[in-house]
């Protein structure tokens, strides 16, 4: 920021990288420390006891933060490394690293946010370390000061056109692919989103139609299949760019990622035949039909009973939070076919097809019932309860073709689904931080814009270095995905960090539109509703803790 007249010396710390790379093996042996002190409680014969996990449930929980801490720094140190080989690390991308290690050494010392008013210390994990003296203490101190956070978000002023405030250290290609879904973004989405959520609106059918042209419900299905093939990573950024504009758009792709998945992993030949082309092309929809009224996360619990009557099987069952029921061509149905079957074991997945229906009568097949669910945002799609009441689905439609394998087919689709999701928070993330700093620089108070306060900048430039943090974390785990690693744990803490910077970034947002803010004409009020969401689907954000937390364990 000026200072009579002058730019500040630049805060940047001296030969930050080797500082930031010194700082890492304490964060490292840290949890390795709060890992045996936890597993030590819950698993003193070397076997996760489940009775005393949930007894202490809080400190396990820390430990799943501490390590999303630990796995961040490291990925925002090897995109810094990267950015440096390249020479493209530059001022703004050395503030946003910089801030981003003073800030989590300071959490990780003095207490992780879990959640609000849910901060876990290191005492709570039965640990201590030495994070006052050598690189840890030097970055704690110099890291994220307030000259650094002024100098940052001097510099974002300076690059308000650019597609993110820091190179994202992608490739040209993805990089290419950001910029065309990134217009589109700006041209047919952001102009018209507030209106769509105001007037709780799906989203028209015309912008379906532009997407499946865009390739983006093949996105990453084989091109033998239909599909173009493409990365993980190209799927992240795709979702990222069209969640930035509304995240009823950017969460279109996401019910044929999960349907895809399904087939691809447990269908048998004929069904990714069949099925594949359709779906990738754009041709049919379809939805994922698994929550129960009273299960909730306990998927292992679902009563809706599947029976076979001829070649056939007839469902009966109520679901809910059912995404964009109405106008799908198909349904990924969880239900129970083996009898006397209380958990897991007894689930199957079937390929239920359906007619589309419309806004005025959702369903119209024999045997199908249900209502809107009316919701505070993520709107553009719908929620509704769906009944099934000897509800027909053909024989050929089990999935695989066995039963029993419904859960292990589900689980086998939750990395690609997280790291989606991981995606979809960094655009609305994305999107809170560019109407607030837009909003910043236009607002005048006091005669002077409110970006020139220093605690209006401070929440941007955290809203910016955090996005950055939760970007490297998910580009990593997609990274993974694509190289065929099992990458549950690395999708379970980009969806989990990513929930949280998104509703940050919205909060944060809305507090600085002030007043204006809590009026609905203002789309930072859309923006907050629609994170919300964040960090209850694809995994609640306490279920998502205990994932990572009995994996690390």
């Amino acid at each position: 920021m000026p200072h009579d007249g002058q730019p500040l010396p630049s805060p940047v710390i001296s030969d930050l990288l080797a500082v930031t790379r010194d700082a890492l093996p304490v964060c490292e042996a840290l949890l390795d420390a709060a890992k045996a002190a936890i597993g030590a409680r819950v698993a003193p014969s070397g076997k996760v006891d489940a009775t005393l996990l949930e007894t202490d449930q809080y400190p396990v929980h820390g430990l799943a933060w501490l390590a999303t801490y630990v796995e961040s720094l490291r990925q925002i140190q090897g995109w810094a490394e990267r950015l440096q080989a390249e020479g493209r690390f530059g001022q703004m991308e050395q503030l946003i690293h910089q801030i981003a290690f003073g800030e989590y050494l300071d959490q990780i010392a003095g207490g992780i946010p879990m959640n609000q008013g849910e901060i876990v210390r290191l005492s709570d994990l039965g640990v201590s370390a030495d994070l006052v003296s050598g690189a840890a203490g030097q970055l704690r101190a110099q890291g994220n000061t307030d000259a650094a956070r002024m100098a940052l978000v001097a510099l974002m002023r300076d690059n308000q056109g650019r597609a993110t405030f820091g190179a994202t250290g992608l490739d040209d290609e993805l990089e290419m692919i950001r910029d065309q879904f990134r217009r589109y973004a700006d041209e047919q989405v952001l102009p018209h989103a507030h209106e769509w959520h105001l007037k709780d609106a799906l989203i028209p059918m015309e912008v379906i139609e532009n997407l499946s042209e865009m390739g983006v419900f093949g996105l990453t299905i084989p091109e033998e299949f239909g599909g173009l093939g493409m990365s993980k990573s190209a799927m992240v950024v795709v979702s990222e760019e069209l969640s930035r504009g509304y995240i009823g758009v950017g969460s279109l792709g996401t019910r044929t990622e999960i349907a895809a998945e399904l087939i691809l992993c447990g269908g048998t030949q004929e069904q990714k035949e069949h099925w594949l082309p359709k779906l990738a092309s754009g041709e049919i929809l379809p939805t994922a039909v698994f929550t129960e009224p009273n299960t909730g996360s306990d998927l292992g619990a679902l009563r809706t009973k599947a029976v076979k009557q001829g070649e056939d099987w007839v469902i009966n069952g109520n679901k809910t939070w059912i995404t964009h029921a109405a106008r799908t061509h198909v349904m990924t149905v969880l239900a129970r076919t083996i009898p006397d079957t209380t958990d897991y074991r007894g689930l199957s997945m079937f390929l239920a097809e359906k007619t589309p229906g419309t806004d005025t009568a959702p369903f119209v097949d024999p045997g199908l019932s249900g209502g809107e669910i009316e919701v505070l945002g993520y709107r553009g799609m719908k929620e509704y309860t769906v009944n099934f009441d000897d509800f027909r689905v053909a024989g050929d439609n089990l999935l695989g073709g066995v039963e029993g394998q419904g859960f292990k087919q589900l689980m086998q689709t939750f990395e690609s689904a997280r790291i989606q999701t991981a995606a979809r928070a960094i655009g609305v993330a994305q999107n809170a931080l560019e109407v607030a700093m837009q909003y910043a620089e236009d607002r005048k108070q006091f005669g002077r814009a409110l970006i020139e306060f220093p605690r209006v900048a401070a929440k941007l430039a955290m809203m910016a270095v955090e996005i950055m943090v939760a970007r490297q974390l998910t580009y990593f785990s997609a990274r993974e995905k694509d190289a065929d690693r099992r990458c549950d744990l690395e999708a379970g803490m980009a969806k989990l960090l990513g929930a949280r910077v998104a509703w940050a970034a919205a909060d944060n947002g809305l507090q600085i539109h002030g007043g204006n803010g809590f009026a609905l004409e203002y789309p930072i009020s859309r923006i907050l509703c629609d994170a919300r969401i964040l960090n209850i689907f694809e995994g609640a954000g306490e279920i998502q803790a205990q994932v990572i937390a009995r994996r690390l364990l």
